[in-house]
């Protein structure tokens, strides 16, 4: 389904003047944020309590105090000198930094112009990124993103990746910045940016997080990672090195399997390539259901290599009942003394 461009256009006043009214696909993506910010202010504030709450929380900078290992803690906090005095191993606690700041990687390719639950994949995106983003800012932290949709025009040689040309296509930077205008107006253009032909480089869009470099903070991927895991595999734990990574992966249940519905028409959202298949052989949909499992459990190997944190959201469920069950799961890990 194509999408306009959220811009304005002319309306004629009773005066003969012009004024600027809101083209359907702002008006549309107004109308999502204030349900959404609705739903996650009502529900996030409700079951996840506390100042400083989020989906993934840093770990801290500064060094604390050194207590004993426990199985599952990370390895690079061993505390070497206490180890050595008591010949039991330690590890380093850190202080939580007071001010976070947040990147988000949103991958609009045009595969997430779809849909066939409650909500289409590109809205499921959107949702996440203000849950995200309301966590975030909630306790004067930053937030920032780059936006990435469609097919980047080719690099010229001698520009490195994650600097793409400048023209349609190109990844867009929004600065970090704390404070709840700033955070609408984040999500705003997010939810205002317009779905283009062909895929995004997911690779590219995550090195820009990368560049420059940053102090270590949080780094969130949210995509349906339908790329080709070469693509995106090594930006990743690139970007697990210096910051803790989130990958929110959207999927659609028509995804995983299809129904025995006939003939069906299928459209490529990127190639705009037409193709009919005939879902009443349960050969081809036990097939099709196969290399769909295949391929999920590849992104989540790949994201697992990476050292991600993994949240996988579908448009035919209750995505902040997930989000909050992530949260619960992330917490429960910590209190039992792992890091993920």
């Amino acid at each position: 389904m194509a999408r306009a461009a959220a811009v304005t256009s002319p309306t004629p006043t009773p005066t003969g003047g012009t004024r600027w009214s809101p083209s359907p696909a702002a008006a549309r993506s107004d109308a999502l944020l204030l349900r959404l910010q609705l739903m996650v202010t009502r529900k996030l504030d409700g079951l996840l309590q506390g100042d400083y709450a989020g989906l993934l929380p840093g770990p801290g900078s500064e060094a604390g105090e050194s207590r004993e290992y426990r199985p599952g803690d990370d390895v690079r906090r061993m505390d070497w000198p206490v180890t050595a005095r008591t010949t039991t191993p330690h590890v380093r606690r850190t202080v939580a930094d007071r001010e976070l700041e947040t990147w988000l990687a949103v991958d609009l390719s045009a595969s997430l112009d779809f849909g066939t639950g409650q909500w289409l994949k590109r809205d499921v995106v959107v949702a996440a990124a203000a849950a995200l983003t309301h966590l975030t800012v909630r306790g004067g932290n930053r937030i920032g993103a780059v936006v990435g949709s469609g097919a980047a025009p080719a690099a010229p040689a001698g520009r490195r990746r994650g600097t793409p040309p400048p023209g349609p296509g190109r990844p867009v930077r929004l600065p970090a910045r704390s404070g709840r205008k700033e955070a609408q107006g984040l999500l705003r253009a997010i939810a205002g940016t317009e779905i283009r032909p062909g895929r995004s480089d997911l690779g590219a869009l995550v090195d820009m997080l990368n560049r420059p470099p940053r102090r270590r903070g949080v780094a969130v991927v949210i995509s349906d990672f339908l790329a080709p895991p070469p693509q995106w595999a090594r930006p990743m734990r690139k970007l697990r090195v210096r910051h803790d990574v989130l990958a929110i992966e959207v999927v659609d249940p028509r995804e995983l399997e299809l129904p025995d519905v006939g003939v069906l028409p299928v459209v490529d959202p990127e190639t705009g390539e037409l193709h009919e298949v005939q879902t009443a052989d349960p050969r081809l949909r036990r097939r099709y259901a196969e290399a769909a499992t295949a391929q999920r459990a590849e992104i989540s190997a790949q994201l697992r290599a990476a050292g991600a944190a993994h949240l996988r959201l579908r448009t035919d469920t209750d995505w902040l009942l997930d989000m909050v069950r992530f949260v619960a799961a992330q917490r429960h890990a910590r209190t039992r003394g792992t890091t993920r």
